[in-house]
């Protein structure tokens, strides 16, 4: 018997429908596996070498067609594809799957998806998910049982969906370790906004800017290793999900990105004309409210797990380190001298993939008297 952390019951056995099994689409069907294993887990996918991944690794029972009468069955639909795609198989499921049967997706925007769920008469039967996790790599071969734990997973409702189907689809999500957030559509696309969708627009232009004005040498780029490498991240994202985002959200971002200029040209201002007691402002206002931000949950930008250390910068001291974590079973996804530590503390960077490989390699290296500094 599987109890959600609401202390209910939630494995009366249910059959539950993918469309589309990628990165996201694949680490909520292992999970729904790995704490509901009853569950009757059926998947639709354009590549056939993922189903037949997904049944080999138990986390799928059954194939099925795009169209396909199985989908009656279904006590829950997960549409897991691009959403010009979902919207396309939400027209094709209104009329075959059963009374209470709840489809929801799991979509950046909420905006395009609600509209084409209202003009379809299906707002007693959607509700909108958006799990606050992800990757820097795509596919259901980076998938996972545990990448949903402990992150944020928004709802959003359609406007006629029961108050008790609502209930147990949080139950449903609480069970695998997310954490739950009703809100609206409207709500949920202006906050992506300003805290996910104008961060990585800053990021891009941000990096733009500084390829711009840097010279045929590049020192701009090459001091850029440190800190600016870090707080420019998710520029890597991938340019073909962001274009995406920035046009089906273009209103609200273009909104936030209205307020944002204007803080801009306020620091313009205060240090054209020297002010120095709101220069001091912004910057100890920010701090504090960064400092106030939980830190135990996943936000909407994917997290990193990083270590610096003071060492030595001289042979063998990386390759020492590296074995140290290797023998451990410790896997590290990058590691390196910073050579600009202008306001870095440590020598040596290691970037692992998982916060728990961070924190044994943190326990491990401080055991072997490693100065270790965590951010």
């Amino acid at each position: 018997m599987s109890i959600n952390r609401l202390g209910k019951d939630t494995d009366i056995m249910k059959t539950i429908g993918f469309i589309g099994l990628g990165l996201i689409g694949g680490s909520i069907a292992k999970t729904i596996r790995k704490f509901h294993p009853d569950y009757h887990i059926l998947a639709y996918a354009k590549h056939k070498g993922t189903l037949a991944a997904a049944l080999n690794c138990g986390a799928i029972d059954g194939v099925l067609e795009e169209k396909d009468d199985r989908y009656r069955s279904c006590d829950y639909i997960f549409l897991c594809a691009p959403v010009e795609y979902n919207i396309e198989y939400l027209k094709y499921l209104k009329d075959i799957i059963k009374d209470g049967c709840i489809i929801t997706d799991a979509g950046s925007v909420k905006g395009p998806i609600h509209k084409a769920v209202e003009e379809l008469g299906m707002e007693n039967c959607f509700i909108g998910g958006h799990p606050m996790a992800g990757s820097e790599r795509s596919g259901f071969e980076y998938s996972s049982d545990h990448l949903l734990e402990n992150a944020y997973y928004i709802l959003t409702p359609g406007g006629q969906v029961p108050l008790e189907k609502i209930t147990e689809f949080s139950e449903l999500i609480d069970s695998l370790g997310s954490i739950p957030m009703v809100l609206t559509c409207e709500e949920h696309d202006f906050i992506t906004a300003g805290v996910s969708h104008l961060p990585h627009i800053i990021a891009s232009t941000l990096v733009n800017l500084v390829r711009e004005l840097d010279n045929d040498a590049e020192y701009m780029k090459t001091i850029a290793a440190g800190g600016f490498r870090d707080i420019t991240r998710i520029a890597s994202s991938s340019p073909v999900m962001w274009e995406q985002i920035c046009l089906e959200n273009h209103e609200n971002i273009s909104h936030v990105l209205d307020e944002y200029i204007k803080m801009l040209i306020q620091a313009r201002c205060s240090v054209d004309n020297l002010e120095a007691e709101t220069l001091y402002d912004m910057f100890a206002n920010s701090r504090d409210y960064r400092d106030s931000i939980d830190t135990t949950s996943s936000g909407l930008i994917n997290k990193t797990y990083v270590l610096y250390i003071d060492i030595v910068d001289e042979a063998g001291g990386i390759a020492t380190i590296a074995t140290i974590l290797a023998m451990e079973g410790i896997s590290i996804k990058n590691i390196g001298i910073i050579h600009n530590r202008e306001f870095e503390q440590g020598v040596l960077k290691i970037e692992f993939y998982e916060e728990d490989a961070m924190k044994r390699g943190t326990a491990l290296l401080k055991k072997r008297n490693y100065i270790v500094y965590e951010r």
